[in-house]
């Protein structure tokens, strides 16, 4: 087992979509970067977790950030360059690879991940960014209130990376950085004792009440063969499971509306063909449609699976030992194949028949030899405890009692838009709470001790409920491009992150920053800031 050292400006431990962002920003304005990431895929939720984008209305226009929209306008002209697609594919300025119903831009993670690479290609040859994957952080060295070096660990080999950093960045799914420096966090949900949101539990807090976490998968189709895989050693418990509080058997075609527990809708499955219904599992996340390619390219659509069906909400990953996270981490991963299992070999089919044998797993989409995604597709995450807290009162549409928009943030160094959608935990059902497009302040990324750590995904400084809008895609790429631009911008200024927000002059001078030189957005227009966010459809994620 060998110990390596490395020294670099900026660390960022986990390779998620604000990692990647956080890497480009601070090389973008001249600094060094060491990025790791415990997983082969960098990209967390668009790669190794397999989750196609989830995005606000207004996408296409406004909302995001410059390379946000590089990314995605990089993703279409990966289809463009690369794949025989039909004229009238080819004409469309606003090509959905996919078709798929949840994203305008539903597509494969390796798409995703081919052309993250390419944003990163010219620093990594410059020596600016260097890529470690295969790296978790297992400890670290702190002096007082700032965090001296992180101690990884390759999980393949057992050999240990240190890296003495100016900047440490915390971009893992779920905060794993926070309790290894012994940063402030919170875990969990809060009671409105504490944070006095309209949907806090009026209890006591609950850490262990988290979001679930699912195992996706990709699958594809074929009527007249059969892929039946082997009988899952738990599908005689996940065939027979039922929460409390879900009307039906998980491994059903039911879910819960979440605001009325009473209501049972019946989403269907239609295979590959097109459907008039409004909630298809086969089309809601599916991620390459032949409609769009010359005939005879491609034999079967792709479909990602991440349903309702196959959220482990039995117990965390955060909060628990060891041992209880990785039992959890098998488990999902015998719901999901539970699930596929029985959509193969039960399942109530459209024609009267049960199973769709033809089903067959896509572990090649997914870089995986079991079928199942890289890495589960995480929704909560430990968080900061901040200089400031996003609550629902900020956001919330009910709980600003009839104010029009959102709280307007002085030092906002962002936008987004998504509905307050908290799944299912092992206690509750549905959280699905109207909300107003919002701005990112900066206050919520300010640890409120250390002083050289910052959040770069989804452990900033919100609740367990407004966690279920700052959480998806656009947001977390926000918040991990402004965590790598504040450190640069510290390093090249010499001051501390939370001395940008007490400065009225460092304040200003850093959002022109982000506006002028990374092309930042850090507000919304009045009229889209008066749109709230319509009511999810169930299947969110």
């Amino acid at each position: 087992m060998k110990n390596n050292e490395q020294k670099t400006e900026i660390l960022i431990v986990g390779g998620s979509l604000g990692g990647v962002a956080a890497a480009l920003a601070a090389a973008r304005l001249g600094k060094q970067v060491i990025l790791t990431e415990e997983f082969d895929w960098i990209g967390g939720q668009l790669t190794s977790q397999s989750v196609p984008p989830d995005e606000h209305a207004w996408i296409e226009e406004t909302g995001c950030t410059a390379s946000y929209r590089k990314l995605r306008n990089n993703i279409r002209k990966y289809y463009y360059d690369a794949y025989p697609l039909t004229p009238e594919a080819r004409s469309n300025p606003l090509l959905n690879p996919g078709q798929g119903s949840v994203s305008k831009l539903c597509h494969e993670p390796r798409v995703s991940l081919a052309v993250m690479e390419q944003m990163l290609a010219p620093y990594r040859s410059a020596g600016q960014i260097q890529v470690f994957t295969g790296f978790r952080p297992v400890s670290a060295e702190t002096n007082h209130d700032r965090v001296r070096a992180v101690t990884l660990e390759n999980i393949n080999t057992g050999d240990k990376l240190t890296v003495s950093a100016a900047y440490v960045l915390d971009a893992t799914e779920l905060g794993d950085l926070l309790p290894i420096v012994n940063a402030e966090h919170v875990l969990g949900a809060e009671s409105q004792d504490q944070t006095g949101e309209l949907h806090a539990h009026a209890d006591e807090p609950d850490p262990l009440e988290q979001q679930p976490f699912s195992w996706c998968f990709a699958m594809d189709y074929f009527e007249d063969e059969d892929f039946t895989i082997e009988r899952p050693v738990e599908y005689d418990f996940w065939r027979n499971y039922q929460a409390d509080f879900w009307p039906d058997k998980l491994l059903s075609w039911t879910y819960s509306e979440p605001e009325d527990l009473s209501t049972v809708t019946r989403p269907i499955f239609a295979g590959p063909r097109e459907s008039s219904q409004s909630i298809d599992l086969w089309h809601f996340r599916r991620i390459l449609w032949t409609g769009h390619y010359q005939p005879r390219t491609f034999p079967s659509d792709i479909v990602v699976v991440n349903w309702p069906q196959i959220d482990y909400w039995l117990s965390p990953l955060a909060g628990v030992s060891p041992e209880e996270a990785a039992c959890n981490l098998a488990r999902s991963k015998q719901l999901s194949l539970s699930m596929f299992y029985w959509m193969q070999t039960e399942a109530p089919r459209l024609d009267g028949g049960y199973g769709y044998r033809g089903l067959r797993l896509r572990g090649d989409v997914t870089g995986t030899l079991d079928g199942l995604a890289m890495a589960p597709y995480i929704r909560e995450s430990r968080r900061i405890q901040a200089e400031f807290t996003v609550l629902e009162q900020h956001v919330g549409v009910e709980a600003r009692d009839g104010v029009i928009g959102a709280e307007q943030f002085f030092d906002s160094v962002g936008v987004g838009s998504y509905r307050i959608d908290l799944h299912p935990t092992y206690r509750r059902n549905y959280i699905d709470v109207s909300n107003w497009p919002f701005q990112i302040p900066l206050g919520a990324l300010l640890p409120v001790r250390l002083e050289n750590l910052l959040p770069a995904c989804k452990n900033l400084g919100v609740t367990h409920i407004t966690n279920g809008c700052y959480r998806l895609h656009p947001v977390e790429w926000n918040i991990g491009e402004t965590a790598g631009a504040l450190a640069a911008y510290c390093l090249e200024k010499d001051v501390v992150p939370r001395q940008v927000r007490q400065s009225s002059a460092h304040l200003a001078d850093f959002q022109r920053l982000l506006t002028d030189a990374l092309g930042f957005q850090l507000e919304w227009s009045e009229d889209i800031r008066a749109t709230p966010r319509v009511k999810l459809n169930p299947l969110g994620i």
